[in-house]
């Protein structure tokens, strides 16, 4: 049960989802120290363009794609009804995932090289 395609695309959609809330809770925090002062402000903001947070704009682009696509596989297979292609359209949705965060990851990877 553990080890099917339906499990692991459930736990990953949780975990993709918890972690785009946590960035929200991020987002709001350093945006809205702005009313703190722009001391405050510039304090917050720069410690989220260290390294780290580089690398976690990366894990942020792959929570948000997979999180996307595979709610829209979710979408496809329920209302057109389509679950004999369940398992392949996961696995299409992780390649997808995985080839989108490839491409955008690298030009941050780049920056943040350049930068530091």
């Amino acid at each position: 049960m553990y080890k099917t395609t339906g499990f692991i695309s459930f736990v990953l959609r949780r975990l993709t989802g918890v972690a785009l809330v946590l960035y929200l809770f991020t987002h709001m925090w350093v945006i809205g120290s702005i009313n703190q002062g722009p001391e405050v402000f510039n304090t917050r903001l720069n410690l989220v363009q260290t390294p780290f947070f580089k690398l976690a704009e990366i894990a942020l682009l792959a929570a948000v794609v997979y999180h996307g696509l595979d709610g829209i596989r979710l979408l496809m297979v329920n209302w057109f009804k389509i679950t004999e292609y369940r398992k392949s359209l996961f696995y299409a949705v992780l390649a997808v995932s995985v080839l989108i965060v490839i491409a955008g990851g690298i030009p941050i990877l780049l920056f943040m090289l350049e930068k530091g």
